[in-house]
């Protein structure tokens, strides 16, 4: 049985960047943020030298259990190869109107709205963009209690 889903994103050198962007805009903390520099105490053995500051690996602690993980794709290091949003959608289920509007906002800053927010028979709010760095986002509101 699945207890958590941690959404991993992968980007084409401007991990570092993303994670920052997205710590701010979900609210949540950077745990913690290594390069392939810094991954097995500097050895860069086989990597290409412009590596040596890519985010190998990111962790953001959304302070609810959730966790979003980040990383840069190496190009020539057998790795998947980079593709933009890479299909991945993320879906944020949030406790109130207010707060699915703050997120939606922030996200779509820079990016392209592909469903307005808006009232749908399973929600009171949902709507769905693609973000600056291409990452597809859907954001729905549980219903709220009254």
């Amino acid at each position: 049985m699945i207890k958590k889903l941690f959404p991993y994103l992968n980007f084409d050198g401007n991990g570092r960047e993303a994670a920052h962007f997205y710590t701010e805009v979900l609210g949540g903390e950077l745990i913690s943020l290594m390069t392939f520099g810094d991954a097995n105490e500097g050895d860069m053995d086989g990597m290409p030298d412009e590596a040596k500051d890519l985010v190998m690996n990111a962790q953001i602690d959304l302070k609810n259990g959730d966790m979003l993980m980040i990383s840069d794709v190496v190009p020539g290091l057998g790795m998947s190869t980079f593709k933009q949003g890479n299909n991945i959608s993320v879906t944020l289920f949030l406790d109130s109107i207010e707060e699915g509007r703050t997120i939606f906002n922030k996200l779509a800053e820079g990016g392209n709205i592909l469903m307005e927010l808006q009232e749908t028979f399973w929600t009171p709010l949902y709507g769905s963009l693609t973000d600056k760095f291409g990452i597809d986002w859907q954001i729905s509101v549980e219903s709220e209690t009254t």
